[in-house]
């Protein structure tokens, strides 16, 4: 853990970092996250970009064919982003601030993901 005892991104990012490219379909993402538990995915483009979990469930819910709907119709583009350095009460901070769930964690290039979920397991 950070020096002073605290968690860091670092220590509770989830690695590897999953991804997907923009002109996959969303069906594609919707169940590389189901398949790999998680709720986003980080969509390889610039400006960074990633499609979650409330993303796909915008695009069934305004009747979009999903199995025909590329990832770059629903992503998020222009996402914020954390690095590994910066401690859980900064980044619950952020979250709450841009009300997001996730931040891509860069440090030069991606490194890993953290959620919301991994801010409540580690400030409770």
């Amino acid at each position: 853990m950070g020096s002073t005892d605290r968690p860091t991104v670092e220590d509770v990012m989830s690695t590897p970092l999953e991804t997907i490219s923009a002109d996959a379909t969303v069906m594609e993402a919707a169940q590389r996250m189901r398949d790999m538990e998680i709720n986003a995915l980080v969509v390889l483009t610039t400006p960074r970009a990633i499609i979650s979990s409330t993303d796909v469930l915008g695009a069934v819910a305004e009747g979009h064919d999903i199995t025909d709907l590329a990832v770059s119709e629903v992503m998020t583009t222009d996402v914020e982003t954390a690095t590994p350095d910066l401690y859980m009460e900064e980044v619950a901070a952020m979250m709450e601030t841009y009300g997001i769930k996730h931040l891509p964690v860069v440090d030069g290039d991606y490194v890993g993901m953290v959620s919301s979920t991994d801010v409540t397991a580690h400030l409770s």
